[in-house]
């Protein structure tokens, strides 16, 4: 017998008391927690020096190469 077989089939719970909340509602609660701040801005900074060393094609853009 699994460590969960005793409720794994049991009904979802839905309070009585509290209306349903929609998930822009859920989302805002958590807003206030972001672990991550200044994460966004750094993944942002290290993406466009990489769109600077390469065209959309995933080449490295000429200007870039030092020839001798």
């Amino acid at each position: 017998m699994g460590k969960y077989d005793d409720i794994i089939n049991l009904p979802h719970h839905v309070s009585p008391n509290r209306p349903h909340l929609t998930m822009e509602q859920r989302a805002a609660q958590f807003a206030a927690f972001q672990a991550l701040t200044g994460y966004e801005d750094a993944i942002d900074k290290e993406a466009k020096g990489v769109e600077d060393k390469y065209d959309a094609l995933g080449r490295i853009k000429k200007n870039l190469i030092k020839e001798d």
